[in-house]
């Protein structure tokens, strides 16, 4: 995956979030949405995953749980302007 690819992405998915959420008012406050960085986190797990590297990317899918109280195994399929705002946390 590219840079440029990456970065698309990543443009997708905030827009998914000023679109679907109202309470969403600026680039700055969306960037510092714990379900973007438990999806950014997990498409890196993803794509280690898909690789072959397992352990790597469970690694980083607990790390991106212990940051955001978001569990995402990195076997799932996410696509594009996928938007989580809300996640239990125990």
């Amino acid at each position: 995956m590219s840079i440029s690819h990456a970065l698309r992405v990543l443009r997708d998915d905030v827009r998914a979030i000023f679109r679907n959420d109202p309470a969403a008012r600026s680039l700055p406050e969306v960037l510092l949405y714990p379900g973007l960085h438990a999806l950014v986190l997990h498409r890196v797990a993803h794509r280690l995953h898909r690789s072959g590297a397992k352990f790597l990317s469970r690694l980083i899918s607990q790390l991106a749980r212990f940051i955001t109280g978001i569990e995402i195994h990195p076997g799932a399929r996410i696509g594009r302007g996928f938007l989580s705002i809300m996640a239990w946390v125990s």
